[in-house]
């Protein structure tokens, strides 16, 4: 399988994560819990399988890094989750797209890269649409809070920011490696907290949600991941920050098919300011460099 096709598997699969999710009937913790264990373990068989060696002097090195952007990524998964469940995929996905933005906010001070006009103009876009998408939700369905949601979506962006910028100060290890270190080291992180707040209900889970947990941990975590790291040094960074686009694009159309779920003008024109400001930052990122 070429890269680009690799790429854009991974990215059609990223985009189908919040149907699944709102058929497991276990608490957003303890999804991301069970996610974490599937996925590293999946991760783990792939790396002893193509012999892949892991330097345990390079991990003791990184390992507060890697403590804090596993934990980082636990929480991150917690929010979205939570923003599925409280609000529509479509509004959920969109605020977890403002993650580019608290990158592009946070850069000048911790990785003192230069905050230029043109992104400064992005970020004033990608904020208005943010105000397009909240200011047009309403919240009327039954079980629905679109403002919370929304919150819980941008808490889960500012998760994952932190995520990319903690994995810029990472040394010598490689991508595979340190995506299933950080994932089993989200599943210790959350281990203590699911187990003393939610109790063990995570082994009394339905028997119609064991199905959805396992395509989840399977496919949405191990194999997508290992789909998409393994593209990256194949491909040119234009070329990833373009097709990282196909997963908000694709959740919104799978959710309106599969979900009947709706979007106003205001909100498509929102969700087009904040994708549109964020991939142009990110092809002028890669120009530079």
């Amino acid at each position: 399988m070429g890269a680009k096709l690799r790429n854009v598997s991974a990215m059609l699969i990223f985009g189908t994560i919040g149907l699944f999710v709102k058929n497991i009937d276990l608490t957003s913790s303890e999804i991301a819990l069970v996610r974490g264990v599937i996925g590293g373990i999946v991760l783990v068989v792939v790396s002893l399988l193509t012999k892949n060696k892991v330097s345990f002097k390079d991990v003791k090195a990184n390992l507060l890094l890697l403590l804090l952007s596993g934990g980082a990524i636990g929480l991150n998964w917690i929010f979205l989750f939570q923003a599925y469940k409280y609000t529509t995929i479509s509004n959920a996905t969109l605020s977890y797209y403002f993650a580019p933005v608290f990158v592009m906010l946070l850069s000048p001070f911790i990785l003192k890269e230069k905050l230029t006009l043109k992104k400064i103009l992005c970020v004033a876009c990608a904020m208005l649409g943010m105000m397009c998408i909240v200011g047009n939700s309403g919240g009327a369905a039954e079980g629905r809070n679109d403002f919370l949601g929304i919150s819980y979506g941008l808490a889960a962006a500012a998760f994952y920011a932190s995520v990319v910028l903690m994995n810029k100060f990472l040394k010598n290890l490689k991508s595979l490696e340190t995506t299933y270190i950080q994932l089993i080291l989200a599943a210790v992180v959350l281990m203590p907290y699911v187990f003393t707040v939610e109790g063990f209900n995570i082994f009394r889970m339905p028997a119609s949600s064991i199905p959805y947990i396992l395509i989840l941990g399977v496919v949405h975590t191990g194999l997508a991941y290992l789909l998409y790291f393994s593209s990256l040094k194949e491909l040119k960074g234009q070329t990833i920050a373009v097709m990282s686009y196909i997963d908000p694009i694709s959740a919104v159309i799978i959710s309106a098919i599969f979900l009947r779920e709706r979007m106003g003008l205001l909100q498509i024109a929102g969700g087009v300011l904040i994708l549109g400001s964020t991939l142009i930052s990110e092809l002028t990122k890669n120009k530079e460099e």
